[in-house]
């Protein structure tokens, strides 16, 4: 049911059929995100996101832009992250013209008003405040810095307090024009559309997107040869950790592997870090192991939060279990039992359109081909014990030991000696 159109410009329209649904979602999708900026336009894809809701055109506020789907009942929001930005709406089918309408406005039309920047660098401002205050959050964003360091792929999405005080008009709308552009852009609509009819309309209401060519992120250096170690100095109740390894891009052979494993490690209630350290030692109430995979980076990691006292022993124990699986081939029962999972867990999860629009465009944008879920499945399948055994040897061991940390601690020598396997 998934088609893909390619206009003249360039620009990308991508049209999945959901007869089983009443909803639709308009995605706009576009190659760029804070790993495309510099030290001095840190923040400013975020920035740029947060100003398309401030008015267009033909919706000149923001009263104007919210009312238009929430008089219909309608889901819009945007995202920005390190590879891309998203704009989307999510209606019932017979607004789908409604939804078109309202993000190809903000899209093109957004006039970035003067007034509405001063307003938005404070709410930014305290976004960041908000994200600094919430330490599982923040954790994720000091686990970037400590694996990339002083380089776009290290830096937080949002930008820095002092470069979003100093953001401009002027490097708004450089910015969008250099990177808001139809070979960069792709316009993804899921659900109870006719696929042929909705090429069409997305072609009239986006035929004023621009060309051009975009800026090019740079490349993403790493270079580790010892365990790493951050710590952030908080008072807090429960001390937050993420502790893991460096691991491949999204094109890379082990791909699939390092899923497999992160799910049989963390991604279950029955898996191996759950059962251990909340069922068996009581140490956490959240502990999961996921994997992170883009066209240029990718890690492995566990995340838990455990009481201060409690440090020490749940270091240990998340790394004794890294041990575990590098130490001894996995049954193929326990395997089996992941791969059942991953596939169970997207079935599910493509069922709501925005989910559906999400997983094609985003395939699309970053690796330029796409895969079916049927043959995702397919590939998860072809993954046996031993590809697990292998790709554990090769992912930990000591030099790409990672640990990112926030809590009430001053020495982190204690800690740092842990670190090895």
């Amino acid at each position: 049911m998934y088609k893909k159109s390619v206009l003249n410009n360039g620009l990308r329209i991508i049209t999945v059929s959901q007869q089983s649904t009443r909803a639709i979602t308009v995605l706009v999708l576009v190659k760029t995100g804070s790993k495309y900026e510099d030290k001095e336009t840190n923040g400013i894809s975020h920035f740029l996101e947060h100003m398309f809701f401030k008015g267009t055109k033909f919706r000149p506020s923001p009263i104007a832009v919210a009312e238009t789907l929430d008089k219909v009942g309608g889901v819009y929001n945007a995202f920005t992250g390190e590879e891309y930005t998203g704009y989307f709406a999510k209606v019932e089918s017979s607004k789908f013209e409604l939804a078109l309408d309202w993000v190809s406005d903000i899209f093109l039309n957004s006039t970035l008003p003067e007034k509405e920047i001063k307003k938005e660098r404070g709410v930014i401002v305290e976004e960041i405040n908000m994200l600094r205050d919430h330490p599982m959050s923040y954790l994720q964003v000091l686990w970037q810095e400590l694996l990339y360091g002083d380089q776009p792929a290290g830096w937080n999405i949002a930008g820095t307090k002092e470069n979003v005080m100093k953001m401009t008009r002027k490097r708004l709308f450089d910015y969008r024009n250099s990177q808001y552009t139809s070979s960069n852009t792709i316009i993804c609509v899921a659900g109870k559309i006719n696929s042929k009819e909705a090429v069409k309309s997305v072609r009239k209401s986006f035929a004023k997107i621009s060309k051009g060519v975009s800026l090019k992120k740079p490349k993403v250096l790493e270079s580790q040869n010892s365990p790493n170690f951050l710590l952030h100095h908080k008072k807090t109740d429960q001390t937050h950790l993420c502790l893991g390894v460096r691991a491949y891009n999204m094109f890379h052979l082990a791909r699939y592997p390092t899923v497999l494993l992160a799910r049989i490690l963390g991604g279950m209630m029955s898996s191996r870090m759950f059962v251990e350290l909340r069922e068996k030692l009581g140490l956490c109430y959240y502990i999961s192991t996921s994997v992170d995979a883009n066209p240029d980076t990718g890690f492995l990691v566990t995340q838990a939060g455990v009481d201060n006292k409690n440090v020490e022993k749940a270091i240990s124990a998340i790394l004794k279990e890294y041990e575990k699986i590098f130490s001894e081939e996995i049954s193929v029962i326990e395997l089996k039992k992941a791969k059942d999972n991953i596939k169970g867990k997207m079935a599910l999860s493509l069922e709501p359109s925005d989910n559906l629009a999400s997983f094609y465009g985003v395939q699309e944008l970053l690796e330029e081909k796409t895969l079916t879920p049927e043959e995702i499945f397919e590939m998860i399948d072809k993954v046996s014990t031993k590809d697990i055994l292998k790709l554990a040897k090769e992912i930990f061991v000591p030099e790409k030991l990672n640990l990112a940390l926030i809590g009430p601690f001053e020495d982190k020598k204690k800690i740092q000696k842990l670190l090895k396997l």
